[in-house]
C-alpha cells in the first residue's frame, strides 16, 4: 500500500500494483473527502509497513483470516480494523494473509464521519471497534460475506454515506483555515490565516484544533512534510526536498522528518512504497 494508492488518481479496474492486487471504486464515491481502495496480499509474503503521518486520517477494515499487529511506543496490540489519525506517531503494522478496504478521510469528512472530536484520537491508531463499536463489526462481516471489490466498496460507500446523514458540518472559517493551508503546501502564517476569517489567534487555535485534531502550527508542519515526503520518495535529495518545501535549512528538515515519521529523511528516502502508507 502507498501514500498514492488513495490518492488523486483515476478510478481503475482491479490491477496489481507489485504484489498488492489493488481495486478502487468505478465512479468515485458518493462523499467529498473520502477515498477509498481494496487491497490484498497477492503472494502471502506478509505485511510489515511503517505508518507515515499524512494530511488524511486514515480508516482500515480487515478482511483477513487474522488481525493486524500495530507495533508502537505504547506495545503491540492486534486490531481487525484501525484508524490512524493525521499525526499518529512513529508505528508499524505487521500481518500476514492482509485483505483490506482502506477509506482516507479528509480532516473535513473526518470531523463529520468518525463520530467522535479528532482530538480524542490523541494522535494515536485507535482499534475500529472502538470507535464504530457493533457497528464497524456488522460493516466488517457485511464485508467479508461479499466476493466482488466492487460490491465492497459500495457497501463501505453506503455505509459512509449513512454516516454522513445529519452529521455536523466543520465550521466554515475552520474549512477555509485548512483549505488555505492545504493550499499553501504548509508554508503559511498562522496569524495571518487568523486575520483572514475573521478570528483572534486564540480562538482559532482552539477550533481548528477541536475539529481537525491538530493545532494550525502543527497541521501546517504535516501539510509541508507530506510534500516533503512524497519528493524523498520520488528519489529527490534532501537539500532540494529543503528548498523546494520552504524549510529553512536540511537540519530544519531534518527535524520535521524525526519528529513526525520517526526516522531521519536518508531513511524515509529508503522505503519502498510496499512498505509505508
Amino acid at each position: 500500500m502507498s501514500r498514492d494508492d488513495v490518492g488523486d488518481t483515476p478510478p481503475e479496474r482491479t490491477a496489481a500494483h507489485n504484489r498488492w492486487e489493488v481495486a478502487r471504486p468505478l465512479g468515485g464515491t458518493s462523499l467529498d473527502g473520502v477515498r477509498m481502495a481494496g487491497f490484498r496480499d497477492r503472494t502471502g509474503s506478509g505485511l510489515d509497513m511503517r505508518v507515515l503521518p499524512q494530511p488524511a486520517v486514515i480508516v482500515v477494515i480487515g478482511l483477513g483470516a487474522g488481525p493486524v499487529t500495530v507495533e508502537s511506543d505504547s506495545g503491540n496490540r492486534p486490531l481487525s480494523g484501525l484508524v490512524a489519525s493525521l499525526s499518529p506517531g512513529p508505528a508499524r503494522i505487521r500481518g500476514e494473509g492482509v485483505e483490506c478496504v482502506e477509506v482516507a478521510l479528509s480532516p473535513r469528512a473526518a470531523y463529520a464521519l468518525l463520530g467522535v472530536s479528532p482530538l480524542e484520537l490523541d494522535g494515536s491508531i485507535t482499534g475500529l471497534e472502538d470507535l464504530w463499536g457493533r457497528h464497524a463489526r456488522l460493516l466488517r462481516e457485511q464485508l467479508a460475506d461479499t466476493a466482488s471489490w466492487q460490491e465492497r466498496l459500495a457497501l463501505t460507500d453506503g455505509f459512509l454515506r449513512r454516516r454522513a446523514a445529519g452529521a455536523p458540518p466543520m465550521a466554515a472559517e475552520v474549512a477555509a483555515v485548512w483549505d488555505a493551508i492545504v493550499a499553501g503546501r504548509g508554508q503559511v502564517r498562522i496569524g495571518d490565516l487568523a486575520t483572514s476569517c475573521g478570528w483572534s489567534r486564540k480562538r482559532l487555535w482552539a477550533r481548528f484544533s477541536a475539529q481537525v485534531g491538530l493545532t494550525p502550527k502543527r497541521a501546517a508542519m504535516l501539510v509541508r512534510f507530506d510534500h516533503a515526503a512524497r519528493a524523498l520518495l520520488a528519489g529527490a535529495s534532501a537539500g532540494d526536498v529543503a528548498a523546494a518545501c520552504g524549510y529553512v535549512d536540511q537540519p530544519h528538515l531534518h527535524r520535521d522528518v524525526q519528529a513526525l515519521a520517526g526516522c531521519t529523511p536518508g531513511a524515509l528516502a529508503g522505503l519502498t512504497t510496499s512498505t509505508e502508507t
